[in-house]
C-alpha cells in the first residue's frame, strides 16, 4: 500500500460540483489500496472576500486577527470535502492545521513551520479514513493561529508528506503541470515532463505561480518527490525531483514572469561600512521579502541602493525605512511601480556560456530597456517596464527554442 498526499488548490475546490469531483478522485485513489492524506486550499475567491471584509471594518487589520479570519477559508473546505466523501460512501476526517500537529513560529500572516507531530493523522489513517487537512495554517506553541503566506497550502502538503514519509505528493491544480512559461503569456509554451528542484525553485521564486517557492525549498531539503498535475483530467503532470546528469543537456528549462513589482531606491546613501547592513536589517525586521538588489558606483562618497519587492509591500517598506533615512544620512527614498521581472532558468547554464548575451541581445532587438539585472548559477533575471513584459517573455521563449512542437 502506498501512502499518498494530495493537495487541491482553490480552483479545484471552487464550487460544490468541483468538491464532489475531487471527493470522487480521492476515493478512487484510496480504493486502489492507498492511504490518502489530502490538503486543501480555501475555495477560489473566498480568501479575497475575507480580506475585503477585513478592510471594510479596519484600515489596518491586526495581523493576528487576519490569521484568525483567513484560516476559516480552508476550514470551510475541509468540512465540505469530508461531507462529500461521506456522501459517496467513503470515510473521512477533517483536521485544522493545529489538529494535524503543524507548529509554526510566531510571525503572523507569513509564519514558518517549526515542526509537525502527525500522530492524529496516523491515527485516522489507521482507522481507514481519508484525512483532510486545512492548508495554509498552523499554530504557535502557545496555541495562536497562524497562516503561512501566499501559496501556503503547497508548503503544508510538502511538509506533511515529509513528516508522514509519503511515497509521493501530488499537487493538483488548474494547470496540467509545469510549463516552459505561463501559457496565458506565451501561447507556444509546452509542458515539461520533469524538472529538478533547483530549476523549480528558481522558477517559483521568479514568478511562476504553479508552486510556492518555500514549498519547493522544503521539498529539496527533505527529498520529497512531488508531481504537479491537473485536477480536471487524468493526464500525467510534471515530476519535480533530484537533479540527474542528463538534465544539464537542456540549457534553458523555462522563462518566468513576475508582475506587480516595485523598485525602491534609497538615494544619496553615504558609502561607508555598515550602512547597507542597517538598511537591510531594518527590512528583515519588518519581515519583508525583497528580490533584486543593485548598488550604484559611489560618487563623491554617496551612492544609491535599489531593490525590488511586491507592490503590496511598498507601504510597509516605506514605514520601516523612513525613520532610518536620517539616521544613516540618506537624502531620500522613492518607489517606482509598473515594473516586472523576467527570468530565464536552467541548470544547463552551469556548463554552457553565452546565455546572458543571448537574452540581452533579444531584448535589445525588441527595443526593450533593462532597468536591473540579477544572476545566479542557473538563472538570469532582469527588471523591465511591466507594459513590455509579455512581449519580452515571448521574445525570450522563442530565442531559447522553448516552443512546443
Amino acid at each position: 500500500m502506498a501512502l499518498i498526499v494530495q493537495k487541491y488548490g482553490g480552483t479545484s475546490v471552487g464550487t460544490p460540483e468541483r468538491i464532489r469531483n475531487v471527493a470522487a478522485r480521492i476515493l478512487e485513489t484510496q480504493r486502489a489500496g492507498n492511504g490518502v492524506v489530502v490538503v486543501v486550499s480555501a475555495m477560489s475567491g473566498v480568501t479575497d472576500s475575507l480580506i475585503k471584509l477585513a478592510r471594510e471594518v479596519s484600515e489596518r487589520p491586526p495581523e493576528r486577527e487576519m490569521d484568525v479570519l483567513l484560516a476559516t477559508g480552508e476550514q470551510t473546505t475541509i468540512a465540505l470535502a469530508a461531507m462529500a466523501i461521506d456522501a459517496l460512501g467513503g470515510r473521512a476526517k477533517s483536521l485544522t492545521g493545529a489538529q494535524a500537529g503543524i507548529v509554526t513560529n510566531r510571525v503572523h500572516t507569513r509564519a514558518k513551520i517549526s515542526n509537525i507531530t502527525p500522530g492524529e493523522i496516523h491515527r485516522h489513517l489507521d482507522d481507514g479514513n481519508v484525512v483532510i487537512v486545512a492548508g495554509f495554517q498552523g499554530q504557535t506553541r502557545e496555541g495562536q493561529i497562524t497562516t503561512l503566506g501566499r501559496g501556503g497550502s503547497d508548503l503544508t502538503a510538502i511538509a506533511i508528506a515529509s513528516a508522514i514519509g509519503a511515497d509521493i505528493c501530488q499537487i493538483y491544480t488548474d494547470v496540467e503541470g509545469v510549463f516552459t512559461c505561463d501559457p496565458r503569456i506565451v501561447p507556444t509554451a509546452r509542458k515539461l515532463d520533469e524538472i529538478c528542484y533547483d530549476e523549480m525553485l528558481e522558477m517559483a521564486s521568479s514568478g511562476s505561480k504553479v508552486m510556492q517557492s518555500r514549498s519547493v525549498e522544503f521539498a529539496k531539503k527533505f527529498g520529497v518527490r512531488f508531481e504537479v498535475r491537473s485536477s480536471f483530467n487524468n493526464q500525467p503532470g510534471t515530476i519535480v525531483k533530484e537533479e540527474t546528469k542528463n538534465m544539464e543537456d537542456v540549457v534553458i528549462r523555462g522563462v518566468s514572469v513576475e508582475k506587480n513589482q516595485a523598485k525602491v531606491t534609497i538615494e544619496g546613501v553615504p558609502d561607508r561600512p555598515g550602512v547597507a547592513s542597517r538598511v537591510f536589517n531594518t527590512i528583515a525586521d519588518a519581515n519583508l521579502v525583497i528580490d533584486v538588489i543593485v548598488q550604484n558606483v559611489s560618487k563623491s562618497g554617496l551612492t544609491d541602493i535599489s531593490f525590488t519587492l511586491h507592490n503590496d509591500d511598498v507601504a510597509r517598506a516605506r514605514e520601516a525605512l523612513e525613520p532610518v533615512l536620517s539616521e544613516i544620512g540618506a537624502e531620500g527614498m522613492k518607489a517606482l511601480t509598473g515594473v516586472a521581472k523576467l527570468s530565464v532558468v536552467g541548470i544547463g547554464m552551469r556548463s554552457h556560456g553565452g546565455v546572458a548575451a543571448k537574452l540581452f541581445d533579444c531584448l535589445s532587438r525588441g527595443g526593450i530597456n533593462i532597468q536591473m539585472i540579477s544572476t545566479s548559477e542557473i538563472k538570469i533575471a532582469v527588471i523591465l517596464e511591466e507594459a513590455r513584459i509579455v512581449e519580452a517573455a515571448n521574445l525570450a521563449h522563442e530565442t531559447f527554442g522553448l516552443a512546443g512542437g
